[in-house]
């Protein structure tokens, strides 16, 4: 297109862009999709519906929670697509009633037969139990599961309870047992038949089935049957109520509005703040209800009361509530069913440190890139260890944003504290659901003598960044660890990052400008290597862009891969449809939240977005501009999202070392090459994997795997000796679904 007739469109235009919202619901559709693929492990593929449980948890409690706040507020600003918070809700709601038919659907008709099949049985109704099963289930209620419970009755004395969000109950209609004899007695007397004084109308009893208990319960014997705990309680509920009739039994669970607001220049004091906040989160506005189909009339009406929602906020669901308790499904058959699980994968050492030299003698020797969890994350939680007993060492830095429950940085860090070193820890307690983790950590690392930060006002710290401090013979040298993933050693198993160690000497003074900044009111005047969100990132981004279509203008080639979570960034989505109208080659790896739109012509036809669900969670953030043949490759901690490049510190870092580059380019390379999972957005935004017939699968994810292991088992070949296959074949290559 001409510049003269790409003038002419106006990219602010709501046509131009997707709804967030209705994007991220795509995603998890994807992840569904896993659940109903039938060339997957059958335990994987209940997992994938319990995540795709727990996603939606999520989203509720922040995502619909937010536009339920801001059309009470009554906020009528629109969206990127142009739609209001109350539009939004229009639309979402009937979408996640389709969404939640979806997942039932999938239990229902798919897993529980082809668990059934393998002698797996989930057994949905107490009273399906055979004799013996149902004695022994008894038995364990009446010893583990009846002296935790506790009901709680509702009468005038007693109000309604405050219902935990999230929490699983089982709401019981009971009615006092009458004396027939004294009945009789009375009939008798009076003439007519009438309920005696001391008798009750219908009561309401609510039983919080207990987090502290197993969800699932294996019944010992033959086979594998499983029963979930509120059918335990139900089919034993009148053990709690030994003078009263039950009328009805039956599960329910209510999401409530868990986004937390804070006034940061009104709290005083910041952790307290959250603390306080925390307490309340339980108890936010009812957003939700989700109740069994089957439930009694009399109960669901008593809780819509209760809870003050609407018909179209109820839920009714056809199978167990929570779903989230199929990903506990693999653990509980146990070992014997090994065959339907993905075999286990162990990280592989990285060559890089497979010597005796220590972990800063390597680094000296050249960068290292670390590709997680296909090579293991345990030489980042030594950098901290050995740089904590390190008698050189001087300083200690790191940004915490989510970190494992028993952190062994968080140990190392602390040693060092009480070794002398200075140690300077950013955690941030914002992080949405860490903030109580985070909390505990931040107490536990100012006892033990760090200097602990809250970073700063107005913006979560989302930047992943380790500074190492050293005294060597030829003077202070900084040792950097950057990373596009948590400091988290439990989800480093689980989620695609990359990191990389370097002393490059402008990375190091950056990486001291970052702290200081972080720590104080030091703000640089310009950076030798690092680009910083809020203040720098989002222009460094947009003038690579600009650039490409600069080259493009001028008839050379021009080509974009970014690699990224989510992309919702209008001014980020404009510059990117001005370079493809311009004849840039855009290709976009995002996992989840896409607002872009594809197809669109003489203005995204030359953009492709291609979307991975597979075994592990695709995080890490890759960007590369071809920059008329002197390729640039870059790693983030951030998206292209309005709250990554304009409300959080984020770290964009260049990958400067040319072997190092080369590695990055065939993570973005064997990425495009997969036919097996990725999906491509189509025009009408919904995603549709590549045709495959004749061609030969090809998984990214399984390649790394395999790749990872051959590399440490050949170390020699991971420097300038190593046969790195070109970025330029990766398009040829992606079609052929096959590496060369």
């Amino acid at each position: 297109m001409s510049e003269t007739n790409n003038e002419k469109k106006d990219f602010t235009q709501y046509e131009y862009y997707r709804n967030r919202e209705l994007s991220w619901l795509a995603f998890n559709e994807r992840v569904l999709a896993e659940a109903r693929d039938k060339t997957i492990p059958l335990l994987e593929r209940c997992k994938f519906l319990g995540i795709t449980g727990s996603n939606l948890d999520e989203f509720i409690m922040v995502r619909v929670a937010s536009l339920t706040d801001q059309m009470h507020a009554g906020y009528q600003k629109k969206d990127i697509a142009g739609m209001t918070a109350e539009e939004q809700l229009e639309a979402l709601i009937p979408a996640l009633h389709d969404f939640m038919e979806q997942q039932y659907s999938t239990y229902n008709r798919s897993l529980l037969p082809a668990l059934r099949k393998e002698g797996i049985e989930i057994i949905g109704c107490h009273e399906d139990l055979t004799e013996e099963q149902g004695r022994i289930v008894d038995e364990y209620f009446m010893k583990s599961v009846y002296p935790v419970l506790t009901p709680m009755a509702v009468d005038p004395s007693r109000p309604f309870p405050l219902v935990r969000n999230k929490s699983l109950n089982i709401a019981v209609l009971l009615q006092y047992k009458k004396d027939k004899k004294k009945e009789k007695k009375e009939e008798k007397t009076t003439g007519k038949s009438q309920l005696l004084s001391y008798a009750k109308d219908v009561d309401f009893v609510t039983v919080q089935v207990p987090s502290v208990l197993p969800r699932i319960f294996r019944i010992p014997g033959e086979g594998c049957s499983l029963i979930l705990l509120e059918e335990i309680i139900e089919r034993n509920i009148g053990k709690l109520f030994l003078n009263y009739d039950i009328l009805c039994a039956h599960p329910y669970r209510v999401m409530r509005n868990s986004d937390m607001s804070i006034d940061e220049e009104e709290a005083e004091d910041l952790l307290q703040t959250i603390e306080k906040q925390l307490k309340q989160r339980a108890w936010g506005e009812a957003l939700m209800l989700q109740v069994q189909s089957t439930v009694d009339k009399r109960i669901l009406k008593y809780l819509k009361k209760e809870f003050e929602l609407d018909e179209k906020n109820i839920f009714l669901i056809n199978g167990p509530l929570d779903i989230t308790v199929m990903s506990k499904i693999s653990g509980a058959a146990g070992s014997s069913y090994s065959y339907l699980k993905d075999p286990g994968f162990t990280p592989a050492p990285i060559p890089a440190f497979q010597n005796e030299d220590d972990i800063f003698t390597n680094i000296r020797k050249c960068d290292i890139l670390m590709h997680h969890p296909y090579q293991t994350f345990d030489p980042v939680v030594s950098f901290v260890k050995e740089a904590a007993k390190d008698p050189t060492v001087l300083a200690i830095k790191q940004t915490l944003y989510r970190v494992s429950g028993n952190s062994p940085i968080i140990a190392a860090l602390a040693k060092a504290a009480e070794n002398g070193k200075q140690v300077t820890v950013l955690v941030e307690l914002k992080a949405r659901f860490d903030e109580e983790n985070n909390i505990h950590w931040a107490k536990k690392l100012e006892r033990a003598g760090c200097h602990v930060i809250y970073g700063l006002l107005g913006l979560k710290t989302h930047c992943k960044i380790t500074l190492v401090v050293r005294m060597e013979e030829d003077g202070i040298r900084r040792y950097v660890h950057l990373g596009t993933g948590n400091y988290n050693d439990s989800t480093a198993r689980l989620y695609t990052d990359t990191g990389l160690f370097t002393c490059n000497e402008k990375i190091g003074e950056d990486a001291t400008a970052v702290f200081n900044m972080l720590s104080g009111y030091s703000e640089p005047l310009g950076w030798n290597a690092l680009a910083v969100a809020p203040l720098w990132l989002k222009d460094k981004f947009l003038y690579l862009i600009r650039r490409e279509k600069e080259m493009a203008m001028q008839g050379k080639e021009a080509r974009i891969i970014a690699k990224m979570n989510s992309l919702s960034d209008p001014v980020i989505i404009r510059e990117l449809y001005e370079a493809s109208a311009a004849g840039v080659q855009i290709e976009l790896i995002v996992r989840g939240i896409c607002c872009l739109k594809t197809g669109i012509p003489g203005v995204s036809d030359n953009i492709t977005v291609r979307s991975i669900v597979g075994t592990f969670l695709e995080h890490s953030r890759i960007y590369y501009f071809h920059n008329n043949g002197q390729e640039e490759v870059y790693m983030a901690s951030a998206d292209w999202m309005p709250r990554n490049l304009d409300r959080r510190v984020e770290i964009m870092f260049p990958v400067l070392d040319p072997d190092r580059k080369k590695e990055v380019m065939e993570i973005l390379k064997v990425t495009m090459a997969d036919n097996l999972k990725a999906r491509f957005m189509q025009p009408d935004g919904t995603y549709e994997k590549i045709d495959r017939r004749g061609k030969a699968a090809f998984s990214a994810q399984d390649y790394f795997m395999q790749e990872a292991h051959e590399r440490a088992k050949h170390p020699e070949k991971t420097s300038d000796t190593r046969q790195f296959i070109p970025l330029t074949a990766v398009k040829e290559e992606s079609e052929e679904g096959e590496l060369q």
